[in-house]
Order: structure tokens, then sequence, then C-alpha cells
């Protein structure tokens, strides 16, 4: 019996070790399992989170779970043991959550819903609009249809041209002037031509500038170039006209002195200052010398020849004003009453 327990007693170590450990064992089995379960309450393998944040929140509208066809059931899940990764693992050791999600299903992108706003329409029957800019006249923005914003035009016109401005325009071509159609012109109450016409030149008499003139008055200058100061410059100077330099055509203005609309105002006059010949001399329209002779009698005879194309002919020893030019105009008086001074 001694003999027994004397050889007994040498196997009750290893016995009281073995013991040990199955303890420990279990002990650090039992804090995994309590250090796992305080982490997550959740299924792992459901990609939920442990804590209820509820079905939706105040911004974001709720996403409800898309159908995994293609992912494999967690309690199915297998592990594929020729992957090198997977062999050398323990197989003792759990994989990873990034391990595990690799085999799960993609899940598919949703468009996001559309975030409503509070409306931005205005209270009916109380308080000032809400500025919007889908109301553009309560805003810092052009008032669209407002004809105040619509760039002004010149003045509007018939489209087809009288018949007087038709045969008008056939005598400046029959007396060989050349001319341009201009748009209407509007300078006032009173001021303006309806159909102007810009002169440039009479057959091969030049006009500097460029005449701006109704195209009566054009008529009527071109007809007494022609047919009174050609001739005379050839009779008196054996040269012809080169150029008729004008100071004025039309000009909104009042005559000097007086509330009453000059002619330059409605494009029926011309003012003349001075006649190049063509063989280089300048006539001035001025009061000639005692002993300027030629000179006298030229401007006299063109003078006189005007009042018959002219209702008005005005030039130096008239006035003060007129010393220095002649003034020519198309104004029509009662019972045809011509001012030739």
């Amino acid at each position: 019996m001694a003999a027994d327990s004397r050889a007994a007693s040498p196997a009750e170590p290893s016995r009281r070790a073995s013991r040990q450990r199955a303890l420990l064992l279990a002990t650090t089995l039992t804090i995994v399992g309590l250090g796992v379960s305080s982490c997550t309450s959740g299924d792992v393998f459901a990609l939920q989170p442990a804590v209820d944040v509820g079905s939706q929140t105040a911004s974001l509208a709720p996403v409800e779970p898309i159908p995994q066809d293609n992912a494999a059931p967690a309690a199915d899940m297998t592990y594929d043991m020729s992957d090198p990764a997977m062999a050398s693992a323990d197989p003792a050791i759990e994989p990873t959550l990034d391990a595990q999600a690799e085999n799960l299903g993609q899940i598919e992108p949703r468009q996001p819903q559309p975030v409503r706003t509070a409306s931005l329409a205005p209270a009916q029957g109380r308080g000032m609009q809400t500025l919007v800019p889908s109301n553009p006249y309560m805003v810092a923005y052009p008032k669209l249809d407002d004809p105040s914003n619509e760039p002004q035009t010149a003045p509007m016109r018939p489209a087809v041209m009288p018949a007087d401005e038709v045969d008008c325009r056939a005598d400046l071509k029959k007396l060989d002037v050349q001319y341009r159609d201009l748009p209407p012109i509007g300078g006032g109450a009173a001021c303006g031509i309806d159909y102007p016409v810009k002169v440039s030149a009479i057959g091969s008499v030049q006009m500097k500038p460029a005449a701006t003139v109704t195209c009566a008055m054009a008529a009527s200058f071109a007809a007494w170039t022609k047919r009174d100061l050609v001739p005379a410059a050839r009779l008196r100077y054996f040269s012809g006209v080169k150029t008729i330099h004008q100071g004025s055509s039309y000009s909104c203005r009042k005559i000097a002195g007086s509330r009453t609309l000059s002619e330059h105002g409605k494009g029926n006059a011309l003012d003349i200052m001075r006649i190049e010949l063509n063989n280089g001399r300048d006539i001035d329209v001025e009061k000639p010398g005692l002993f300027a002779f030629r000179t006298r009698g030229f401007l006299n005879t063109i003078r006189a020849d005007g009042c018959s194309y002219f209702n008005t002919v005005l030039g130096p020893g008239y006035n003060y004003d007129h010393r220095n030019h002649f003034h020519f105009d198309i104004k029509q008086r009662r019972n045809g009453y011509r001012a030739c001074r």
C-alpha cells in the first residue's frame, strides 16, 4: 500500500499542472468572449451598426437594404485553403473582418433623395413679397420688358418713299449729282429731315465738306451750279470751277437774334464761303476792293442769278452776319415771295 502511494506520488505534479493550464485556458476564453460581446451586439456579417440610430436622420432619406443575390450566407462560409495566405494561417484563428467582407456581395450605390426646403412663396395678403430670383423686377436684375431699356432708334418713315422724293432723285441723276441717301434725321421738336441726302459733288465740281440737305435743296443748288456758276466762271476767269467750299448745311439752330428756327434746321439752306477755280484761283465771298472789278462782277452775277433758284439769297452788304458768305435757302413764303438782298 505504501509502495502504491509512493509510486503514484511522482504523477501528482503533472496532473496538477494540467489542471492549471486548463483553468487558465478557460479563463482566457471567457475574457475574450466578454470582450467581443462588449464591442458589438449585432451580427458581424450583416454589416449593421450595434447602436440603434433610428430608421432615418434629419437630413438623409432612409436607405432600404438591397438584397444581396451574390452574397454567401454567413453560416455556409467556406475558405479556400488553396490560397497560400489562408493555408499558412492557423486554423484555430478566425479570419479578420476585412477578409470576411471581401466575400460579401457588392452594395449597389443609390441616388440620394432630393432635399426638400421650405417654400419661398410669399404669404398671401400680408407682408412684403419675398425677394427670389424668379421675380427679376424685385431684385438687382435689369427689367427685361421695360421699354425704357430699349435702345433709341431713328425716327420711323414710311417704307415706300413719296412720289415727289422719287422724282427729285431722278432730277439729281440728270444733273449728275453724286449723293447718297441718309437715315431720317431728328434734332428736336421742329428740326430734322425725313429723307436727307448727302451731296459730295455736282458733275466735276467737288463739294467740301459734303453737304447734308433735303433733296429739293440739293436739286436747286445743283441746277444753279451747272447753269449759272460754272458758265460765269468760264466767262470772267476762263476757267472752270473745281471746288465749292460750304460753311453750313443741316444744323439745328435758330436765326441769330431771334426765336425763329433757321432753314438750316430743316435742311433747306446752304452757306457758300469760297469758290476754288481749276486755274488755282480762290474767290472768297466777301465785299471786294474798290478796283476788283472782275471779282465784283462775278459775285454780283452769281448772287443775282441765285434768285431764280432759291427763295432767299443773302450775302455781303446785307448785314454783318452775312459779310463773308452767301446764304441760299428754299423757304416757302406766302404769295411766292423771294428775299434777294
